[in-house]
């Protein structure tokens, strides 16, 4: 059996006897408790205030070992030296020093590049030059450290394409994947997708949502600008908005000012598999992106599964994946006109082919099998390294 320490940034609450964690990251870990064959630890630093979408457990209940450290804190020596394999997140400056020549095997999981950390770094409103400049500089510190990790590491998983071409030439073992929590029970039915059919067909408003941080790397300040230039383009449409974050208030301004209440409705956040899934899944008909930066954003599949295409910016994800799954359109990056244009003036027809080619590309890629991907790359490069050499996986039905 390998012993495997998964190192994350997911944050924790730690109670007397239960603790508060994020609920992709919970669902994530007891799936890999269940698949892996052997003894699952999971490492995560305390200090969280509050968790957007929390689930509070027994810690004796957990499918796995939880291991926390305090707020900031280093990693302590010879972490890993109770395992025979580590898979660590790299988006961490904490992690980036624990592979190298007689250590425990590392394989990192990597999601943003250096470009997309420099362009959050361009739209974050609260710091002025001088923190600005330091934190560029420290960026481009860490950035070294990274890729010199990666040269050191065992193999590196990517979350996303930009992840991919940023860092794959740094090591001979990559793994692509694109995180999403698309199981196979929340997919668009035939039912759903049939009445969307038959709306588009019709001759009444567009549909649109977006969900996600309304916050600036989000590109949430697009928003209100977009729905204004639609009404402005005399398209019929309704726009249901999810989430929260720093911008709501200036939203919620900005649709009472430009007189777009009769048409945008801001929601806040809500569940993700009992609210937003089946609300998308029944009341939309295209989603729309304002990302600027090329994270891997797990709501392109997700949306995507829910029977939807996709109008966005050409950032470094959605560019690629929108020529791969053919399930939307990308448009120039920041360019509200050129999205608005695209949206008013695309016919229901190709909306609804794309619509069709969303879904597929998604079930292609939903979570259990991205995550059995993920699981059996650990499981060949621990099987590679001979620690031990039967490595295998367990899954459970």
């Amino acid at each position: 059996m390998t012993r495997l320490l998964a190192i994350s940034p997911a944050p924790v609450i730690v109670r007397e006897t239960t603790v508060i964690l994020d609920v992709k990251f919970a669902e994530g870990m007891a799936a890999q408790a269940a698949a892996w064959d052997g003894p699952l630890d999971s490492l995560l630093w305390e200090g969280a205030g509050q968790i957007p979408y929390p689930v509070e457990v027994e810690r004796g209940a957990l499918p796995w070992g939880l291991l926390t450290l305090p707020q900031g804190a280093p990693l302590p020596a010879g972490t890993g030296r109770g395992h025979d394999l580590i898979v660590a997140s790299a988006d961490m400056s904490a992690t980036l020093g624990l592979a190298g020549p007689g250590r425990t095997p590392v394989v990192y999981t990597i999601e943003y590049t250096h470009r997309t950390r420099l362009d959050i770094l361009a739209l974050d409103r609260g710091i002025g030059p001088l923190r600005r400049l330091r934190h560029r500089l420290w960026l481009e510190h860490q950035e070294h450290r990274r890729r010199a990790a990666f040269r050191a590491a065992a193999a590196l998983q990517a979350n996303g394409y930009p992840a991919r071409l940023a860092y794959g030439g740094l090591t001979s073992d990559l793994h692509l994947y694109l995180d999403n929590r698309m199981t196979r029970d929340r997919f668009v039915q035939k039912d759903e997708q049939r009445a969307r059919l038959e709306r588009l067909e019709g001759d009444g408003p567009l549909r649109l949502v977006h969900s996600g941080r309304l916050d600036p790397m989000k590109g949430a300040q697009d928003l209100v600008p977009l729905a204004a230039a639609l009404a402005e383009s005399g398209l019929r449409f309704e726009f249901d908005i999810f989430g929260d974050g720093s911008l709501r208030g200036e939203i919620e301004g900005g649709i009472a000012a430009r007189g777009l209440g009769d048409r945008v409705r801001l929601h806040g956040n809500v569940d993700f598999a009992s609210v937003l899934v089946p609300w998308q899944r029944r009341n939309a008909d295209l989603f729309v992106s304002c990302h600027r930066q090329g994270d891997p954003s797990c709501t392109y599949v997700e949306s995507m599964g829910c029977g939807l295409p996709i109008a966005g910016y050409a950032n470094e994800m959605w560019a690629p994946l929108c020529r791969e799954s053919r399930a939307g359109w990308a448009e120039p990056l920041g360019n509200v006109a050129a999205l608005a244009a695209r949206i008013a003036g695309t016919p229901r027809a190709a909306i609804a082919q794309a619509s069709g080619a969303a879904a597929e590309f998604a079930r292609r890629h939903d979570f259990d099998t991205v995550f059995h991907g993920r699981m059996e790359h650990l499981a060949r490069v621990a099987a590679r390294l001979g620690r031990p050499k039967d490595a295998q996986l367990q899954y459970s039905s």
